[in-house]
C-alpha cells in the first residue's frame, strides 16, 4: 500500500486542459493495476493530488440535466466562459477565479475501498478546514458537498463535489468558493437544486479576500490526516 500523495498545484489552467492531465494521470494508475493483476508484478501505484484554479466554466456531470445551464452559446461567449459535459457524478457546476479546486487522483486501493467513504472524508476535510474560520459547515442530506446553515431557510452551499472512480482509482473532486464571484452561479441551477444558494469564504468572513494559499494549506493538513497519508 502506498500512501505517498504527490502534490502538484497547478495554478490557473484551463479546464479542459486540466481534464486531459487528469485523464493521463488517472490511465497510469489503472494501467498499472492491470499490469498487476495480469502479470502480479507488484508495480507500486501512484496517487496525486492537483490544486488548480481555472477560468470561467460550467460543467455538467453524466446525470445532470443541460436545463439547468440557463445561457446559450452566445450568452456563453458574452460571459467569456466555457461549458463540457464530462464523466463525473453530479449535475451542473461553476468553476472561476476565486475558487480552490482540488483533484485527488487516488487509487483507493491503497487507502479504503468505500466510495460512500470517500466522499464523506473529503467532505470531512472541508468541514474541518472551514471550522478554523469559525463556520460551522455541514453536510446536507442528500445533497453531496458542503454547506451553511442546514435545514434553515439560509441554507447556502459553499463547496461542490463531483467524482468519478474505476477500478477504485478516482478523479474529479472538490471546488470550495473562496473568493469566487458569485454572480457566475446565477447564470446555471447549481447542481440542478433549486431555491438552494450558493456562498463564498470572504462573503462569510465579511472580506474583501481570504488568503487561498493558506486555505489550501489547511485542506492538505486534515486530507492528510483523514487519509492517513503524506504529501511530497
Amino acid at each position: 500500500m502506498n500512501r505517498q500523495i504527490e502534490l502538484r498545484d497547478l495554478g490557473y489552467k484551463d479546464y479542459k486542459e486540466t481534464w486531459d492531465f487528469q485523464e493521463l494521470l488517472f490511465k497510469g494508475i489503472v494501467d498499472a493495476k492491470i499490469k498487476n493483476r495480469r502479470e502480479a508484478t507488484g508495480l507500486k501505484t501512484n496517487n496525486y493530488f492537483l490544486f488548480v484554479e481555472h477560468p470561467h466554466v460550467y460543467t455538467l456531470g453524466k446525470s445532470g440535466d443541460l436545463s439547468n445551464l440557463l445561457l446559450n452559446e452566445q450568452q456563453l461567449t458574452e460571459k467569456g466562459a466555457t461549458f463540457y459535459k464530462i464523466n463525473r457524478g453530479g449535475d451542473i457546476t461553476y468553476h472561476g477565479p476565486g475558487q480552490i479546486v482540488g483533484y485527488p487522483i487516488l487509487d483507493l486501493e491503497n487507502f479504503f475501498t468505500d466510495i460512500h467513504k470517500y466522499l464523506r472524508l473529503l467532505e470531512e476535510m472541508i468541514v474541518l478546514t472551514l471550522a478554523e474560520y469559525g463556520l460551522k459547515a455541514e453536510r446536507s442530506p442528500g445533497e453531496t458537498g458542503v454547506w451553511l446553515d442546514v435545514g434553515t431557510p439560509f441554507a447556502r452551499k459553499i463547496c461542490a463535489m463531483g467524482v468519478r472512480a474505476s477500478r477504485w482509482v478516482t478523479m474529479h473532486g472538490f471546488a470550495l468558493n473562496v473568493n469566487a464571484n458569485l454572480g457566475y452561479f446565477d447564470n446555471i441551477i447549481p447542481c440542478g437544486i433549486r431555491g438552494k444558494a450558493v456562498t463564498s469564504l470572504n462573503v462569510e468572513l465579511g472580506k474583501k479576500t481570504v488568503d487561498e494559499a493558506e486555505v489550501k494549506e489547511k485542506l492538505l493538513k486534515h486530507f492528510s490526516n483523514l487519509f492517513e497519508a503524506k504529501f511530497f
